[in-house]
């Protein structure tokens, strides 16, 4: 008699626990995305929680409620550590072609890269010192580590900044050739070229 009613009151409880967790880690990622675009746009010190609030469409107190206040929430915009993992997530000799298409999807999908954070480093003072060695350690040293061969550290900072061109002038610039061209396309017109250094 216990058993039924014992299993019928866990599934409900575990139904509700599941969206729920859904909907708060949907809910961070929307802030997150919210705090990533006012940080591209606008010195660290002039966003406010409310500008975020308003931009992810929630209230500041839920904000605080996630993240505890700006300067952990802020920590986490300036982490390159999950985008690194992304965008480095392919065997090495077919890297260049995966990095390329990462960086062009994510522009023409989400409108920006969070690997192009670095180039608003200097609108951010102090914080951008800590967004700037995030960058090289998650990122440019991450990638060092991958390569094999002689002057690895100096060709992981070529590829990047290979890929970083390239994201500038689609993302930032907004090159109409290179926006017009296919995704597929420039990626393969591209990525040798930032394939050249990581595996010569």
């Amino acid at each position: 008699m216990t058993t039924p009613a014992s299993g019928a009151a866990a599934q409900p409880e575990a139904c509700a626990t599941g969206p729920a967790r859904r909907d708060a880690e949907a809910t961070k990622a929307v802030i997150i995305r919210a705090a990533r675009h006012l940080l591209a746009r606008h010195a660290h010190a002039d966003i406010t929680l409310k500008a975020v609030a308003e931009r992810a469409g929630v209230s500041a107190p839920l904000i605080l409620k996630y993240f505890g206040n700006k300067d952990a929430l802020f920590a986490r915009i300036m982490s390159f550590e999950a985008d690194a993992e992304a965008l480095l997530d392919a065997p090495l000799d077919e890297l260049g072609h995966h990095m390329v298409h990462h960086l062009l999807t994510g522009q023409a999908e989400h409108g920006a890269d969070p690997i192009l954070r670095i180039v608003f480093a200097p609108l951010h003072r102090e914080q951008g010192d800590i967004l700037r060695a995030n960058f090289r350690t998650q990122v440019v040293d991450r990638l060092s580590e991958r390569l094999d061969g002689p002057d690895a550290g100096v060709r992981a900072e070529l590829a990047v900044s290979t890929l970083l061109g390239l994201g500038v002038m689609y993302g930032i610039a907004r090159g109409q050739h290179v926006r017009g061209t296919p995704i597929a396309e420039i990626a393969e017109r591209y990525a040798p070229g930032v394939q050249v250094f990581l595996t010569p």
